[in-house]
């Protein structure tokens, strides 16, 4: 089945592959793709701070900067000596993380314009390593530099769509400043969740009882009410998927502050939220997935080594659970939609064979608005040109796949042609393997298929 450049066998090796299905469906490639392609649209904290402050929510004064000199001006503007520098990058955990140049915290606390210049100059440029961003980090190309004010009281307030009750709810806490998932392991009665419905909106009841029931002092319950009310209509108004404030504050002064905000937006709404989505940051996003996005395609990089090449997303997650399920790991989702054109196929190839992880490619494309013949031409003509020599298996079901299975099979190519679901799945993961293997020992490996 398998031969080894330099005649070294491997059919051994086949034999103590071992298929392992998971105890339960918690990790399933489904769940673990639906985490991460969820394509909403995340804008940067100083952004976020505008859209608030264009409601009349109040937020601590403050501007971004993209070098050190306009860091050093806006401190001067801000005529304080006790303000906050933040890394403007998109992931949590930015105050305990740390830049690839050795400089530890993301968030720091400043006391001179001279001394906001230098961590900019730090800052700006480098890229910020959190437990979000994972060891390769995400550049950091501007700092926000605020006042630094004092709470007397924080809380946690967000604005969600809920799938249960399908409709919005505002989840809220009195214990803000703090991880809301540690908060809702340990104290879950501490989490207040109140549903809206949709056509009545928060009511001034509503709320002024949320405000009362996190604790703001009397003399602040009717501007927190007031600010829970505008951020539920910059969730409605603007195709928000998430709007949340931690912390929300209480302010010695008695004024109700939204210290830090992360406000996400439904990217089916660009067509009408074209100013919000003039903001978006494509440095802080993946670059094949930017590329994959601005061809049309859904791609979301996974952590596998089987590249995955599908039509359509419910066969893309069917396919990348039934690879799950006989042992191997995804390395993609990727979804090329209704046409799977050649174009789009030389594209979704590229992108799969960037990674080096991938050992195997598993084409499943049903051939409906496309004929499986002209989608095996393309795929041949994909493979010829790049010469891969990266095991392909294609399983093309629909109009004319018996001529595509025709044409597969007297290319010559490194393409392996199968009609059932579970056999190419099986035949994917062992594929994965042997080529892994080879590797591992830098050797060459030929395959052939009789099945």
């Amino acid at each position: 089945m398998f031969k080894l450049a330099g005649r070294r066998q491997f059919a051994s090796a086949l034999k103590s592959v071992k298929v392992t299905r998971p105890r339960s469906r918690d990790d399933s490639p489904i769940k673990q793709s639906l985490a991460q392609q969820r394509r909403n649209l995340s804008i940067h904290e100083y952004r976020s701070a505008q859209v608030l402050d264009s409601y009349g929510i109040g937020v601590p004064k403050g501007d971004v900067a993209h070098n050190a000199r306009e860091a050093e001006e806006i401190a001067k503007k801000i005529k304080g000596d006790d303000m906050v520098i933040k890394a403007q990058v998109l992931a949590g955990g930015r105050g305990k993380g740390h830049f690839d140049n050795g400089f530890k915290g993301g968030v720091r606390i400043v006391y001179s314009p001279r001394e906001a210049s230098i961590l900019a100059e730090q800052m700006i440029g480098h890229k910020l390593i959190t437990k979000q961003t994972g060891a390769k980090g995400r550049i950091c190309n501007s700092v926000y530099i605020v006042e630094r004010k004092f709470a007397r009281r924080e809380f946690y307030l967000a604005v969600l769509m809920d799938r249960q009750s399908q409709g919005p709810v505002i989840v809220a806490s009195s214990q803000g400043g703090m991880d809301i998932e540690t908060v809702a392991k340990e104290n879950p009665e501490a989490i207040i969740t109140t549903k809206v419905n949709i056509h009545e909106g928060v009511t001034d009841q509503m709320a002024r009882t949320i405000a009362q029931q996190l604790g703001f002092s009397e003399q602040c319950v009717e501007e927190a009410k007031s600010t829970i009310q505008k951020l539920y209509k910059i969730f409605m108004e603007k195709d928000a998927t998430q709007i949340e404030i931690n912390p929300l504050s209480e302010t010695s002064d008695h004024q109700v502050l939204c210290m830090d905000a992360k406000l996400t937006f439904d990217d089916n709404a660009d067509f009408r939220q074209k100013d919000i989505f003039s903001w978006r940051d494509t440095t802080q996003e993946d670059a094949d997935e930017v590329k994959a996005a601005q061809a049309g395609l859904n791609f979301i990089k996974l952590d596998g080594d089987i590249g995955c090449l599908v039509n359509g997303a419910g066969l893309a997650m069917a396919t990348m659970d039934i690879i799950k399920l006989n042992g191997g790991q995804p390395a993609n989702f990727l979804d090329v939609g209704g046409g799977a054109t050649p174009e789009a196929i030389q594209l979704a190839f590229d992108l799969i064979t960037s990674d080096p992880k991938v050992t195997a490619i598993f084409v499943n494309i049903f051939g409906g608005i496309v004929r499986c013949d002209a989608i095996a031409k393309g795929l041949i003509s994909v493979v010829e040109s790049m010469n891969l020599r990266t095991p392909v298996i294609a399983r093309l079901q629909g109009t004319n796949m018996e001529q595509a299975h025709k044409l597969i099979n007297e290319s010559g190519l490194k393409i392996f042609s199968i009609d059932d679901l579970q056999t190419a799945a099986e035949k994917s993961v062992q594929f994965s393997k042997v080529v892994k293997m080879a590797r591992d020992i830098d050797v060459g490996v030929e395959f052939t298929l009789g099945i």
